[in-house]
């Protein structure tokens, strides 16, 4: 299912952490939260990263 999912910002693909529960866009330094085991693709509510 992950070769499915693109980021929203940039449609760049996407790496799992399993570790932090999220789905990785290197692309857009964005990591998109996975709640209940659905994927929450929604630029507002990723997290930046470092």
């Amino acid at each position: 299912m992950l070769e499915a999912l693109v980021c929203p910002q940039t449609r760049a693909p996407l790496t799992y952490d399993a570790k932090r529960h999220e789905l990785v866009s290197r692309a857009a330094h964005l990591a998109y939260p996975i709640r209940g085991g659905i994927p929450i693709m929604l630029v507002d509510e990723a997290r930046k990263l470092d």
